[in-house]
């Protein structure tokens, strides 16, 4: 995974396109989270980028525009690990994940037909409303 993120059907981003930088954790830990940045923080500037092409890009900044800073940036920060080591190999796994379901191609919608039983089911429903309504009907001269 040190090479770069890997996005299936050929799709490959090299690691020189990926910003890392690491930060202090926040929450408790004493004097280890206090003098150690094991928090990383992956930047991906998907307009900047070789790897994608500009449908890829448009396709990306339109399904994760809310996570996007300043239209650009895809922005992923991981501390749940206590070493930084684990936390750049848990970002870049998130990064990964996130542009792959971005870029899986939609399933196109196969139209539904009604079941024989629910136009059935419908018509009879039909026929009562219709029964009731003649009912309410006042009688007929004629009758």
């Amino acid at each position: 995974m040190t090479d770069g993120l890997d996005l299936g059907r050929g799709r490959f981003i090299p690691i020189a396109e990926l910003k890392f930088q690491a930060e202090p954790s926040s929450g408790p830990g004493g004097q280890h989270a206090n003098r150690s940045s094991t928090r990383v923080v992956v930047l991906f500037d998907i307009m900047d980028s070789s790897s994608l092409t500009a449908s890829e890009k448009a396709t990306l900044a339109r399904k994760l525009a809310s996570r996007l800073i300043g239209g650009r940036v895809l922005r992923v920060a991981i501390q749940s690990e206590r070493s930084q080591l684990r936390n750049r190999e848990a970002a870049l796994a998130r990064m990964e994940e996130l542009l792959r379901e971005a870029l899986k191609p939609a399933v196109p919608r196969r139209p539904t037909r009604p079941t024989a039983g629910s136009k059935r089911r419908r018509i009879s429903a039909k026929k009562r409303r219709g029964e009731t309504k003649r009912q309410r009907r006042p009688p007929r001269a004629d009758d």
